[in-house]
């Protein structure tokens, strides 16, 4: 790939930088980098990584309940002048599953962590507004937990301004 000299440079950052902050390096299925870095050196790691990778792309987890008792947490990073792309992952214990915040250096991933806290439950340190994103403030659980009872939840529909359905309020135009 002609962006990995890139990702090369800052792996060694990395690894120069916080020894020992590197606890795995490999290569992804798309054949971008993956790094699995220590929970002690997260912030760090994203801080030397954003002046190459100033774009956090996404936020986002994993649940292996069957193999391991961890979350991965993984930070997809961009650069904007070349098409490189680093992946930072963090495991995180299931019963204690905390992480500091990242949305200080990257603003954006104040929703992403609310998503993560949503879905998955996990609680992210100093985070600004820490509270349901999408889910109704009075769920119950996490649903993409791997042990989330699989079970058939009605759908709320809440803040309707009308007992009518929407087709019947607004007016016909083509009569």
């Amino acid at each position: 790939m002609a962006e990995q000299p890139l990702v090369d440079q800052v792996v060694e950052k990395i690894r120069a930088k916080f020894s020992g902050a590197i606890e795995q390096e490999e290569v992804i299925r798309s054949g971008y980098k993956q790094l699995t870095i220590k929970k002690s050196s997260l912030l760090d790691a994203l801080r030397l990584a954003k002046t190459d990778f100033p774009m956090l792309y996404d936020l986002t987890a994993a649940d292996y309940l069957e193999r391991e008792p961890f979350f991965h947490v993984i930070y997809v990073m961009n650069s904007i002048q070349t098409p490189a792309k680093l992946f930072l992952k963090v495991k995180v214990e299931r019963e204690n599953s905390l992480l500091p915040t990242a949305s200080k250096i990257f603003p954006m991933a104040n929703w992403f962590e609310r998503e993560l806290y949503d879905f998955y439950g996990i609680n992210f340190e100093g985070h600004p507004d820490l509270k349901r994103l999408l889910m109704p403030d009075d769920w119950m659980g996490h649903p993409l937990r791997k042990e989330y009872a699989l079970t058939e939840e009605p759908v709320e529909f809440k803040g309707l301004l009308s007992d009518k359905l929407p087709s019947e309020v607004i007016p016909k135009q083509y009569d």
